[in-house]
């Protein structure tokens, strides 16, 4: 099998991200594994699609520190892939990480691979709709019983209203965002509400979000592949994120310390509640945050934090992802084009 996996900047990947764990498990399978920077990818006027991509050790090198390494280096072969020559273009770049300096990246890599789905590549997750399921707006779409309440606007008075109904305490973010930037906890004080909702209006339409008790207690982020919990040798790909002391945020780039997580029936139901939605959307991986009893975000592209999971639990998640693959690379051998991209994302 043949996968290019598109990220932000090669470069810049870590030993430690889940990226780095499902790319090198697939070159320890035997696969030819391609890293490619969503800088590095050409439309030609024929239609084609290429990208310049580094091809990871064969054997996946000794670790995933040695496997990063080795593609980091500065003379590592550079090779021009046509991607109709790949199996599988994998989806697993952050489209806000540099918002402000790298804002082409947002939709680059997702158009593009909506252009390759056209000349037979299965593409995960499905593009058509992830370019609408990278919004924060998505967790909208899915049942209300399993989300907390919540406006999305750019008025101050609508988030006023919206702050006197939820009794003086909600959570303000930028629809898109990540890593916990740009949020932040009006609690019972709205001195600088104005201020606040300025700043993210000049960007972004604004979340409001009723403010969960539970959220002091850190949230659990769930791994599903093919809308399901992934679980190998009876454990769950997940953790525990855990706030950093006198911040209300989990998110391990604000300071959040991963820990050992307990799935619990309520957070069983909420991944059931959410299922079929995302494998209508053919969303093959993302990771779901639960605060308490209630679903606060969607992560439907590259969800960090499967490393982590991982070590908390002794398991290696990697192999397991590479075998869903594997699967959807049979089926279209064996199908051709009779089953759909998006069919094909989220089918086991």
């Amino acid at each position: 099998m043949k996968i290019g996996i598109v990220v932000n900047d090669v470069d810049t990947e870590r030993p430690t991200a889940a990226t780095t764990v499902i790319a090198r498990a697939m070159a320890r399978a035997g696969h030819a594994v391609y890293m490619i920077g969503v800088g590095e990818l050409t439309y030609h006027s024929d239609g084609r699609i290429s990208a310049l991509g580094r091809k990871a050790p064969r054997d996946g090198a000794e670790s995933q520190d040695a496997f990063i390494a080795a593609i980091q280096q500065e003379d590592w072969p550079r090779t021009t892939i046509q991607t109709g020559d790949l199996d599988v273009l994998y989806l697993r770049y952050n489209p806000v990480e540099e918002l402000a300096n790298r804002p082409w990246e947002v939709d680059a890599g997702i158009v593009f691979c909506q252009m390759a789905v056209l000349h037979g590549v299965i593409v995960l997750s499905h593009p058509y709709t992830l370019s609408y399921a990278v919004n924060k707006m998505y967790l909208e779409q899915f049942p209300e019983s399993v989300r907390p309440r919540s406006i999305i606007t750019r008025s101050f008075e609508e988030v006023r209203r919206f702050y006197e109904e939820q009794d003086r305490r909600i959570v303000l973010k930028p629809v898109r965002g990540y890593g916990g930037q740009d949020v932040y906890l009006l609690d019972r004080d709205d001195t600088n509400m104005k201020q606040i909702v300025g700043s993210l209006a000049r960007s972004s339409y604004i979340i409001a979000q009723e403010y969960l008790p539970a959220a002091r207690d850190g949230d659990i982020r769930l791994f599903l592949f093919n809308g399901k919990p992934l679980v190998v040798d009876g454990k769950y790909a997940a953790l525990r994120r855990v706030n950093a002391e006198g911040d209300f945020r989990s998110n391990m780039t604000a300071g959040g310390k991963p820990a050992k997580a307990e799935i619990t029936p309520r957070i069983l139901e909420i991944a059931e509640a959410v299922r079929p939605r995302l494998v209508a959307d053919g969303i093959f991986d993302a990771g779901i945050d639960i605060v308490g009893d209630k679903l606060v975000e969607i992560n439907a592209i590259s969800a960090g934090g499967l490393n982590a999971a991982g070590r908390l639990e002794g398991v290696d998640f990697g192999p397991a992802v590479v075998e869903l693959i594997e699967r959807k690379v049979e089926y279209r051998r064996k199908y051709g084009q009779q089953l759909r991209n998006r069919e094909l994302a989220v089918m086991e």
